[in-house]
């Protein structure tokens, strides 16, 4: 029998209400401040909370002319076959916030597809905000996989990492790479990929049939600098041999190309090959990502792309 303590509203069952009655009743926070006998001030802090804290998924269902207008240009320039351009949200907002639900979108038209499919996954901020706006559902038959290692240089599991996420949420089988992101000498690298787990995992991530990864810049606020995977030594060593972006901690240059130089001798996962016939979903927006958009995209690391109109209008500029 359930105990009275068990039914009292929590702190994130009232952000639930708040933000269920905002987006969904279309109540104004003055009315859902009567509704629920509290201030206007905490209706407000409850309706952002219920957003902030992923209680409330709101989804844009209608294409936009001008989205839709370069979404056409960008598979005219890149030769993409898909592609999703989302309304920005403006100066300081956060851009993953305006692309994580039509991302999450095009994860749950891969799941729910029949037949098996091997779903290799990248990591980071724009990966997690698509996991974070998932739909719950049951997929068993396909298998997840990562394509990046889950160890942070201090041994925690890495705070961006999204398989284990995802597995909650869809129940497929799932397959985390068990190695550090990047690992001190190339010997560890390669002594980790001659593990039989770990060499089953990495084969299993080679022969994905669907990649989602996110692109990381190489400027002073690049990813891996912030995370903790690079020294600020290294990061100048690679940008100095051209180093424009990353994807799966893979660096490459402006043109696409991978580098043989820096961290790249060091990285325990698996690199998205340029060209694949495979779909490769690019997860991005920011002004910070457009050399390495660019350059992802040249070289086809990514076939098909997620982004913003921001985003999207300064990469049809850039040269």
């Amino acid at each position: 029998m359930m105990s009275r303590s068990d039914t009292d509203p929590t702190p994130q069952d009232d952000a639930a209400r708040a933000g269920w009655l905002y987006y969904v009743g279309g109540m104004t926070q003055d009315q859902i401040a009567t509704e629920l006998g509290i201030s206007r001030q905490r209706a407000q802090r409850l309706v952002s909370r219920a957003m902030a804290e992923g209680l409330i998924h709101v989804r844009l269902n209608h294409r936009i002319g001008a989205c839709l207008d370069l979404e056409t240009a960008l598979r005219d320039r890149f030769g993409l076959n898909r592609c999703r351009v989302m309304p920005s949200l403006g100066p300081g907002a956060d851009p993953v916030v305006a692309i994580s639900g039509a991302a999450a979108a095009e994860l749950e038209r891969v799941l729910r597809q029949p037949e098996p499919r091997v779903i290799a996954l990248g990591t980071g901020r724009a990966l997690r905000g698509m996991v974070d706006a998932l739909t719950p559902m049951e997929a068993e038959q396909h298998r997840i996989v990562s394509l990046i290692g889950n160890i942070a240089p201090d041994g925690q599991a890495s705070f961006f990492d999204v398989v284990m996420r995802i597995a909650d949420k869809v129940r497929a089988p799932h397959y985390p790479m068990p190695v550090p992101v990047i690992s001190p000498t190339p010997e560890e690298t390669a002594a980790f990929h001659a593990l039989p787990p770990v060499a089953r995992v990495v084969d299993l991530a080679r022969r994905a049939d669907v990649i989602f990864v996110g692109v990381g810049q190489m400027s002073e606020d690049a990813p891996l600098l912030k995370d903790g995977f690079v020294t600020r030594s290294e990061l100048a060593e690679m940008r100095a041999a051209g180093a424009a972006g990353e994807v799966a901690g893979w660096v490459f240059d402006s043109e696409g190309n991978y580098l043989d130089v820096g961290t790249n001798r060091r990285t325990g996962g698996v690199r998205v090959t340029p060209g694949l016939d495979r779909p490769s979903y690019g997860i991005a927006a920011g002004a910070s990502k457009v050399p390495a958009l660019f350059g992802a995209l040249k070289s086809r690391i990514i076939n098909k792309l997620i982004t913003d109109e921001l985003t999207a209008t300064a990469l049809l500029a850039h040269r």
